[in-house]
């Protein structure tokens, strides 16, 4: 009897299990049913607008959205897509963007930049019609563009608004290797090649942008050409972030600034590929990082890469690379796996690249793993790119008057830039007794050694003694809440020289715990010049421990001390000596070699009168 219950308790408990087992399988199937991507003709009406003119349906289909496809198994992406709690616990649905807008209106960016986080719209979402736009606006600087701005900007490049049925001709700064379409139709194509050619027209200053195009072409799956440049001009012109880099130094920068701060934070990863690199070292892999991201990574991985992007700006790209290392490193550490195989056969780069295009991680786990990087703040990021940045601008090497450049041309003065060297020439005193031709060459040179984001900004005459006077107190009340400053000082024997100042003089003023005040402040974007008889740069020492690879060692307190000021004197430059000292009268001054910048003298005499001093500061830096 006890057996004969015991067996029927068995078969209930079986009969229960397959009836629980029934209803999950009706409720995913049904699932299934709601949550299945579309046809073409079946999505949201702006995608139907937007991608029966540029898309090409069946090669995206095929390429692009099959991790989203319906099949017999539903895969981890498609999963990750759900807003089903039955895979995501109590996840909450995903948010429309009439629930976004609030957060956008009201500036309330660190709650935005979660819920983009934690909202993994499919691809097919209507959302992102609205949001990328909205998102992009938020970065413009200055007045937004009236209605039919770009049109006429069409009209004046290319006579007409049609499109044309000749190719049409990319600006210099497109890398044609990476033109990247995401199966854009012909006409698409010919969309994007107009935008940015536009873009080039509209912002000469841009000489190397190879992921303009690829950014562009992402846009126009979700909105319409007018909007899509309207867009790409506020990423461009954006001041608070960066988010496309426009100069060959700058795309340098970057790939450099991947490999600093995975030493730091992926340091297990970075190991690995420089084991893995041999011969051919890991900078020529971190140079391609960028294309890991726009290039490698599946598409569906590529847009919730820049749902986060379009808000939060290039370090979500930082973040993504970096995270890509981890992953990489976490399937090819065992040397039977087969990306080890692909590394020791064809090279790591071709590893990371096809581990890139085949991706293991749902878009979510990307991203859960690019966010999880513990530390990596955007003030460090920020401050391993100013570091590299100046680390670079200082190995160009100045001998006499002969300035060797590197292979970059971007410290080349663009247009904007000579404008603003012209305006600079106009209210310069110190050109007085020379020629023309030798004060223009004094000032390319002198532009040349400005950080390169300073160069865009127009130059204003703050002080002159010539006509505000030689006091001390009128040079702070006119010059201490600029930043950054350019002091330019002529001596009596003419020798010119002087001073890039990185930090606000105002800064003589504030104070440490113990309420004294600071005797030095600034930051190591402070540099001295000579400009005649002889041209040379003097950076701060802590660049050649970039240079070397050490961007993280301390360097003596002795070689930190970069400005000083109080209201008897100025000084630049301390430790062992003084690279420019100045009396309160603003007429006499002495010059010594200094630890900061490891400078000779900056007159033979070391003492000097001084003739003229003239200070400028930068409009809108």
């Amino acid at each position: 009897m006890g057996r004969n219950r015991v067996t029927r308790s068995n078969k209930q408990s079986k009969c229960d299990s397959v009836r629980a087992y029934y209803r999950i399988f009706r409720r995913l199937a049904s699932l299934r049913r709601r949550t299945a991507v579309p046809p073409a003709h079946a999505h949201g009406k702006h995608v139907l607008r937007v991608t029966a003119m540029y898309i090409e349906p069946a090669a995206f289909r095929a390429s692009s959205a099959e991790s989203l496809a319906v099949s017999e198994t539903p895969t981890a992406v498609w999963i990750q897509c759900l807003p089903s709690p039955l895979f995501a616990g109590k996840k909450a649905p995903l948010k429309t963007y009439e629930e976004v807008q609030p957060l956008l209106q009201q500036g309330r960016k660190r709650d935005l930049k979660i819920l983009i986080r934690e909202n993994s719209w499919p691809i097919n979402s209507a959302v992102r019609a609205s949001l990328w736009p909205a998102l992009c606006k938020q970065h413009q600087h200055g007045k937004s563009m009236l209605d039919g701005f770009y049109w006429d900007m069409v009209t004046q490049v290319f006579g007409t608004v049609e499109l044309p049925d000749k190719p049409i001709m990319l600006p210099p700064f497109v890398e044609a290797t990476h033109c990247l379409g995401y199966h854009l139709t012909r006409k698409g194509r010919a969309v994007a090649d107009r935008v940015v050619s536009v873009l080039g027209y509209a912002c000469p200053d841009i000489t190397y942008s190879p992921s303009l195009y690829p950014i562009t072409a992402a846009l126009l799956h979700f909105m319409p050409e007018e909007e899509c440049y309207h867009c790409m001009a506020s990423l461009v012109a954006s001041k608070e972030k960066m988010f496309i880099t426009q100069t060959k130094l700058l795309n340098e920068v970057t790939w450099k600034t991947v490999m600093q701060i995975a030493k730091k934070h992926a340091k297990s990863a970075a190991q690995h590929l420089s084991r893995l690199s041999g011969a051919i070292g890991p900078e020529r892999i971190y140079a391609d990082w960028q294309w890991w991201i726009l290039a490698a990574l599946p598409f569906p991985h590529l847009v919730r890469v820049l749902d986060c992007f379009f808000h939060e700006g290039i370090k979500v790209f930082y973040r993504v690379a970096l995270a890509i290392l981890i992953l990489f490193h976490k399937h090819s550490t065992n040397q039977n796996s087969e990306w080890y195989a692909e590394a020791t056969k064809n090279g790591v780069d071709h590893a990371v690249d096809k581990f890139c295009r085949n991706m293991p991680a749902s878009p979510t786990k990307l991203l859960r793993t690019a966010f999880s990087i513990r530390a990596l703040s955007s003030q460090y990021i920020s401050r391993v790119f100013i570091k590299t940045e100046m680390t670079l601008k200082s190995k160009q090497v100045i001998t006499g008057s002969r300035l060797v450049r590197s292979r970059s041309s971007d410290n080349l003065p663009t247009s904007q830039s000579q404008v603003n060297i012209q305006m600079m020439s106009h209210t310069l005193t110190i050109r007085e007794r020379m020629s023309e031709e030798t004060c223009k060459q004094m000032l390319f040179t002198l532009w040349s050694w400005l950080p390169v984001r300073i160069t865009m900004y127009q130059p204003v005459l703050l002080y002159t003694t010539e006509e505000h006077g030689c006091s001390l107190t009128t040079f702070y009340v006119r010059v201490e809440h600029h930043e950054p400053t350019l002091l330019m000082i002529k001596t009596c024997n003419n020798e010119v020289f002087g001073a890039y100042c990185s930090t606000r003089w105002f800064e003589r003023n504030q104070k440490d715990e113990r309420g004294n005040r600071q005797a030095y402040f600034g930051t190591g974007e402070t540099f001295l010049f000579s400009l005649y008889p002889e041209r040379a740069k003097y950076p701060w020492v802590g660049c050649s421990a970039n240079a070397d690879g050490k961007a993280e060692e301390r360097v003596a307190h002795g070689s930190e001390l970069f400005m000083a000021a109080d209201s008897k004197m100025i000084t630049i430059g301390g430790g062992d000596g003084q690279a420019i000292w100045m009396d309160e009268n603003i007429r006499f001054g002495k010059t010594d070699r200094c630890s900061t910048f490891n400078n000779p003298p900056l007159c033979p005499s070391g003492d000097f009168e001084i003739r003229v001093l003239e200070v400028y500061g930068f409009s809108g830096a």
